[in-house]
């Protein structure tokens, strides 16, 4: 019985179960845009790359923020909004209010949406520096075969 406890006891422990690991360093700094407004967000917007959300993805402006996956995120202040379920920022928002980098700020997804199914690779690349510069992990975009990152 001790040879049997003695050999158990030396059995290697079981491999711990890791972290997920968020989309964006919480070390970087990060902001959302002071002059988005539900009016300026209002209408159909297409994810043209994301990570936590699928590119194709319709996202629906609405008078009180966005609707996406068919849940409700209030406009709480400038460029934020949020529901009991989490948060998320508009980070950029071109003048046009054609594109969008929009992020949970905690890391759990991010995305650029576009009006329609592909964006200017100008306005692309802006949304993405953006997103750079604020700590999210651009290799882990999916995007819709627009060149950058996909």
């Amino acid at each position: 019985m001790v040879a049997v406890l003695a050999i158990a006891g030396c059995a290697r422990p079981a491999d711990p179960v890791a972290a997920p690991v968020p989309l964006r360093n919480p070390t970087a700094p990060v902001a959302s845009q002071a002059d988005v407004t539900a009016a300026r967000l209002q209408g159909d917007w297409i994810v043209v790359q994301g990570a936590g959300i699928a590119p194709g993805t319709v996202v629906r402006g609405t008078a009180d923020g966005l609707t996406v996956q068919g849940v409700e995120y209030i406009l709480t202040a400038p460029g934020r909004l949020s529901n009991a379920d989490g948060r998320l920022w508009v980070h950029w928002l071109d003048i046009g209010d054609r594109t969008a980098a929009v992020g949970d700020p905690d890391g759990g997804r991010v995305w650029i949406m576009d009006r329609e199914a592909g964006s200017s690779p100008d306005r692309l690349r802006a949304a993405r520096e953006i997103l750079d510069w604020y700590g999210y992990d651009l290799r882990r975009l999916a995007g819709l075969g627009n060149g950058m990152g996909s």
